[in-house]
């Protein structure tokens, strides 16, 4: 579970794991997370997880797929400027990733 502070509304949201860090938002464990505890005046908002939604649809799957198949099937741009080349001749290419010497 994902817990997120609302300091202005004085609430804690306890909910599904969240998939990017946001400021003062903290993973917590299945125990911790049924414990939790919060000063007094506040309020808790507990998410319940919806189990048969956790995941990656299949959609999603297979536009991930066809995207990864469409970037591996595109032709690698070559420049003709003897800049361009002399900068690839001192700089270790390889596909897309790119090695720069210290």
């Amino acid at each position: 579970m994902t817990l997120t502070y609302i300091y202005s509304d004085s609430t804690a949201v306890l909910g599904p794991l969240a998939t990017f860090s946001e400021p003062h938002s903290y993973d917590l464990c299945e125990k911790h997370s049924a414990r939790l505890t919060v000063p007094n005046g506040w309020n808790v908002i507990r998410q319940a997880i919806d189990n048969n939604a956790a995941g990656p649809s299949d959609d999603d799957l297979m536009a991930i797929a066809d995207a990864v198949r469409e970037v591996a099937q595109a032709p690698v741009e070559e420049s003709s400027t003897a800049a361009s080349a002399q900068s690839q001749s001192s700089v270790g290419r390889r596909g897309h990733l790119r090695a720069v010497p210290s």
